[in-house]
């Protein structure tokens, strides 16, 4: 009887470990990764930045994309906007507070397929607060570079409204229109590495 019953245990241990074999693990290749931002300035025009500081894996089943996952670690301290004023501003307590929300995380829950693309859906946390978004990507890969490594691409963009994460600046111009807009667009141009 209990040969029957470790038996019956091993198979189910096997069968539940099969799937995550078939996941393989990407890490990010920093050096061919930006994590940028787009924000409304004066109305009539964009301000670009980027952090500079993150980490980030993505699991990938090829066979069954739907079963792949994202999880991703920005530093805020490490903004930057080529500007040094404009970046000291943007790690104060009426920005992102870095000093005391020292990162910002996206976790993936689940993926699917929309069209000829995908999309991520996980919790986005920034300044302790977390909320469900829809991340829209394309994926590029694999493939094996000339260094023998396996490579994915994924190109990414998402927008939010800064207000929902208490980013609440909000100095106005003479005419009442805010100096800095509410929505902030997210772009994200990856490259990852498979875990060896």
């Amino acid at each position: 009887m209990k040969t029957r019953f470790l038996f019956a245990a091993l198979i189910v241990a096997l069968l539940t470990t099969i799937p995550a074999l078939a996941a393989d693990t990407y890490n990010f290749d920093k050096a061919h990764t930006r994590i940028g931002f787009t924000a409304q300035h004066l109305v009539i025009s964009t301000v670009e930045g980027r952090f500079k500081d993150f980490d980030g894996t993505i699991t990938l089943d090829p066979k069954d994309i739907s079963k792949s996952s994202v999880k991703v670690t920005i530093k805020t301290a490490s903004v930057d906007t080529d500007n040094a004023s404009r970046d000291n501003d943007l790690r104060n307590s009426e920005f992102l507070d870095v000093a005391k929300y020292p990162e910002m995380t996206f976790v993936s829950d689940k993926v699917e397929k929309r069209g000829t693309g995908y999309v991520a859906t996980g919790t986005f946390t920034l300044k302790g607060v977390s909320k469900t978004i829809e991340l829209p990507f394309s994926l590029g890969g694999p493939i094996d570079d000339p260094w023998g490594n396996s490579r994915i691409a994924v190109q990414a963009s998402t927008k939010i409204n800064r207000k929902d994460y208490g980013v609440n600046y909000n100095q106005a111009m003479k005419n009442g229109t805010a100096l800095v807009g509410n929505e902030v667009t997210i772009n994200l141009t990856i490259e990852a590495t498979k875990q060896k």
